[in-house]
């Protein structure tokens, strides 16, 4: 093995460069040129009688111009999935209005569905809760496996039904006491599932009777502040009730069309006249049992419930039956019940009719005529033994109110909204009313009013309904639409003259919250300033900032929201004390990140404005201050983002000395993140960049010191970074900026500590948790290491080639993982580095350093250095290929010696006897075991025989001559 000696190629870099480059062509065509879509005619489908052009574009070439989930679309019948959902969550889709009809419910229609998760979470208690039914006791159970036999004869099936009344007669009822809430709750489930296994056990009778049952729960108020829950609650029972009546009179609606055995539904948008006579019975029969319902309530409830099958019997009759309800709604005597009644019956009639309207208006006028009823003895008799407040008690009205003033308002004109602001004026002037009235019709109506709506909160009745409701839900419409341009300032002046008079903290936030972006919208920072101020003021007393971080939050978000203008923003004297007033630590800190944020994402040109660079390093610093050992690693990467993206943002443009100083204030304050110190290294090296763009690299004495300085800063800042791999990056990178910047000095100190940083390399590290070897990482960055080291200089009082002697002690001392080939490697690529140290003229140069080749000049005593590494190396590389001889390191051996192989034909002189010698013995060891790449070998012969017929190339066609593939058998 010691005979072997490497003996470089000589190259000619620029002929070489010459003789591989590729073969030019002109061409019009542009890859990334944006696509054309041309419409063709040719293929039109009939859908519907229509013919549909369709669009093709280069990309659906391969499907014939059709993309395939369109084609299953169109072949199949697409479900729902919410259609798969439970019946009790189909009950109110079920009784939508048809499809197809002009007048349907538009987006701004806010559905029940969405509504009935906030009433359930808001109205709550903490009461015992009581039920009244006869479908929940153990013995019921049992009736129901009696009753489920199949009746053969029509007289078995009366003779079951009129057993079934005799079981649910009034004595049968059964109380159930000291219920909590979520007892309550799972009683009224339960009762929805034995409705629809009633239903579905062809039990009729008993399902009227569950829904009768649930009504009459409507009707008791002992727990007064849970009602609007139990509405929910018990009126999804009679939607389900409803739905399950709907349906069975359309099956029993099937017909069978002419010529055909098989029967079909009725179409959607049937008419009354396509419903067979026999279906009409049933459904008249239906009306008749409910009619027969002796109390009001339950017969109420249960008519609206199946409202939707009048479509069976005439087109015409919703609108009399919704009056007629309506009318009958003026018998409950408990105004509370009353208006979850109506609310009820505006539901279903604007999902079955949503044409209709008459009833709705007349529903909201019956309320206003009866509202006298809420301050009635009855009434305050009720809330003293319940020990409730007025105000809590109007509170449980707003739901009902709310839905019905949708309705009314929905698609209304502005008129519609005088004419209710005239009836509640006259009427009632309620607060409660006005703030539904808000609510419902459209913020444009509300703004363009904006000063007469201030008068009517201002006069009308507080009545328990606290005014700065009001004002709340009138701010909510002035920031969603705009007022007259004349009264906006007026509009600010009367609002905020009665907000800033409220003592109480709760209430004074609840406005200004809303408030907060009428002015960022409509005026200037002055005005912004002043709000914040006042706000502050009531807040700071008795630390009452401490009970309304959310709202505060709220408050900061919508400012950044509409105020991106960050030199307006910090100007602003009270911004920064508003968010000193967040004193809890992490909800600062979300602060902070809310601020930097809206920065980093609207600041798109960099500034030196002091105003924004001192206010955010203020806040950046408030959140890196906030990172300690239990702080997680991904809210330190995204803090650590933010102040990275603030930090690019900051630029002095030519003043590069200021720029510097900042950087170096920012590593005092940031010097507890990684990512941020990492950040400001590039930044300086960078700065060195474009310092050496300025002056052409033709630096002066006042530049070469100031790179020199960054260079310091970044020779002081690398260590202090406790990722090993970041440390080696920088170093490389940094040395490589002081090259060209002249400054060989800092770069070799910077490739030394790279090579002596080396050694501390771990075996493993940690990746998104889990550990990986280290060695790919470590052999990767030796290849770009020892590249740069070709343009490196060598300093004349450390001798030739000591950074590279030393890197090569540093791989021959390193603790290498058992069984690895990672060090040979590392040797070969050292080798290939020598060869090119080697050549007169090194294949590339730093600009106006003077590398080892201009230095040596190609002086035998360096060439002889070289020489001798590379001897010592390929005898290192051949002692390990040697040591490979178990059976299960044979795979790795050839691999290794096809790896050395191929750089010898790239880097050596393969027409030297010895090295010619070297080559075919690796080659032959490559496939000696049957482990060899057999079609990387084939093409390496192929570029062997190749290149053995270009010029000069002689010693590669002899070279391939005495190379056999060996096939495997």
């Amino acid at each position: 093995m010691a005979a072997y000696q490497w003996v470089p190629r000589m190259r000619d870099y620029t002929s070489e460069k010459e003789q591989e480059a590729c073969v030019r062509e002109t061409t019009d065509y542009h890859p990334l040129k944006p696509m054309t879509v041309t419409v063709t005619e040719s293929k039109a489908k009939k859908t519907g009688g229509k013919a549909e052009t369709e669009f093709v574009d280069p990309l659906s070439s391969s499907l014939d111009g059709t993309d395939p989930l369109s084609m299953f679309a169109a072949e199949h019948v697409v479900t729902d999935p919410l259609s798969m959902a439970p019946k009790r969550d189909r009950a109110e889709s079920g009784s939508k209005a048809k499809p197809g009809k002009k007048s349907s419910l538009d987006e701004s229609f806010e559905p029940w569905s969405t509504k009935k998760a906030n009433i359930l979470s808001k109205y709550t208690t903490s009461e015992r809760l009581s039920i009244t039914t006869s479908f929940l006791s153990p013995s019921d159970r049992e009736k129901v496996a009696v009753k489920t036999q199949v009746q053969t004869t029509m007289t078995d099936k009366v003779k079951n039904r009129l057993e079934q009344l005799d079981d649910f007669e009034e004595g049968s009822v059964k109380e159930m006491l000291n219920l909590s809430q979520q007892d309550y709750v799972n009683r009224i489930e339960e009762l929805n599932q034995a409705l629809i296994s009633a239903w579905e056990q062809d039990q009729r009778v008993k399902a009227l009777k569950i829904a009768i049952q649930c009504s009459k729960l409507l009707v008791d108020i002992s727990v007064i502040q849970f009602y609007p829950s139990k509405f929910v609650l018990i009126t999804d029972i009679l939607d389900t009730f409803g739905h399950l009546v709907y349906e069975r009179i359309r099956q029993k609606s099937a017909y069978f069309p002419p010529g055909s055995k098989v029967p079909q539904m009725l179409p959607e948008d049937f008419t009354p006249d396509q419903v067979p006579g026999s279906a009409k019975e049933t459904c008249r029969n239906w009306f008749y049992k409910i009619a027969s319902i002796r109390e009001l309530i339950p017969r109420l409830y249960v008519e609206t419930a199946i409202l939707r099958c009048y479509s069976f019997l005439t087109s015409g009759e919703y609108s009399q039956a919704l009056l007629r309800l309506s009318n009958m709604m003026r018998g409950i005597g408990d105004p509370l019940v009353a208006v979850y009644a109506r609310t009820y019956l505006c539901r279903v009639g604007i999902l079955v009719a949503p044409e209709v309207h008459d009833h709705v208006t007349i529903n909201l006028y019956d309320f206003l005529t009866t509202y006298k009823q809420l301050q009635s003895d009855s009434v305050q008799n009720i809330l003293a033994v319940q020990q409730m407040e007025m105000a809590q008690y109007l509170h449980l009205y707003t739901p009902a109110l709310d839905w019905i003033l949708q309705c009314v308002a929905h698609r209304a004109s502005e008129d519609t909204m005088t004419e209710v602001l005239e009836h509640c004026k006259k009427q009632c002037n309620s607060a409660l009313l006005l703030n539904s009235v808000m609510s419902a019709f459209k913020p444009d109506y509300i703004a363009s009013r904006a000063l007469k709506f201030v008068d009517i909160i201002r006069d009308c009745e507080e009545a328990g309904f606290p005014k700065h409701e009001l004002y709340a839900s009138l701010g909510a419409n002035m920031v969603l639409a705009d007022p007259p341009e004349e009264q906006r300032l007026q509009t600010l002046n009367e609002v905020w003259k009665i907000v800033m008079k409220l003592k109480n903290p709760a209430n004074y936030i609840s406005c200004a919250e809303v408030w907060i972006e009428y002015p960022c919208k409509h005026f200037t920072k002055r005005e912004v300033n002043t709000i914040l101020g006042d706000i502050i003021k009531h807040m700071v007393p008795d630390r009452a900032f401490e009970d309304f971080y959310p709202q505060l939050q709220s408050i900061v978000t919508k400012v950044l929201s509409h105020m991106h203008d960050f030199a307006v923003l910090f100007s602003m004297d009270k911004f920064l004390p508003f968010i000193d007033m967040f004193q809890k630590e992490s909800i600062k800190v979300e602060v902070c990140k809310t601020v930097m944020e809206t920065f980093t994402r609207v600041q798109q040109d960099t500034t030196s404005d002091p105003v924004i660079m001192n206010a955010l390093m203020f806040i950046c610093k408030t959140m890196h201050d906030s990172v300690n050992a239990l702080t997680l690693e991904d809210e330190k990467k995204a803090i650590s983002n933010l102040i990275c993206g603030f930090i690019r943002r900051i630029s002095f443009g030519r003043d590069f000395e200021q720029q510097l100083s900042f950087y170096v204030e920012a590593r005092a304050t940031f010097s507890n993140l990684e990512p941020v110190l990492i950040e400001l290294v590039q930044r300086v090296n960078q700065l060195s960049m474009e310092t050496h763009k300025v002056v052409k690299g033709n630096h002066s004495r006042k530049t070469a010191a100031f790179v020199r300085a960054c260079a310091a800063y970044s020779f002081i800042t690398i260590p202090s970074i406790n990722n090993i791999f970041s440390q080696l990056n920088l170093y490389l990178v940094s040395g490589q900026v002081a090259l060209v910047n002249g400054a060989l000095t800092q770069g070799d100190a910077f490739m030394k500590a790279a090579i002596g940083l080396l050694p501390e390399v771990p075996r493993t590290i940690l990746v998104d948790g889990k550990v990986r070897s280290t060695e790919p990482l470590l052999a990767e960055y030796i290849n770009n290491f020892v590249s740069n080291l070709l343009v490196v200089p060598d300093n004349p009082d450390q001798g030739v080639l000591y950074l590279i002697r030393g890197l090569l002690n540093v791989l021959q001392n390193y603790t290498w993982e058992d069984n690895s080939d990672a060090k040979v490697r590392s040797y070969l690529s050292v080798t290939c580095v020598l060869s090119a140290m080697s050549q007169e003229s090194y294949l590339y140069h730093v600009n106006k350093v003077d590398s080892n080749d201009r230095l040596y000049g190609g002086d035998p005593k360096f060439l002889n250095e070289v020489q001798q590494i590379a001897n010592t190396l390929i005898t290192e590389v051949l002692e390990h290929l040697k040591h490979l001889q178990q059976q299960e390191a044979l795979r790795r051996q050839s691999a290794l010696a096809l790896e050395f192989f191929t750089k010898m034909v790239v880097h050596g002189d393969v027409g030297s006897g010895k090295m010619g010698s070297l080559a075919v013995n690796l080659w032959n060891l490559a496939q000696k075991h049957g482990y060899g790449d057999t079609k990387v070998m084939v093409r390496t012969l192929e570029h062997l025989k190749k290149k053995g017929t270009q010029t000069n190339g002689k010693e590669y066609a002899e070279l391939a001559a005495k190379l056999p593939l060996q096939s495997r058998t």
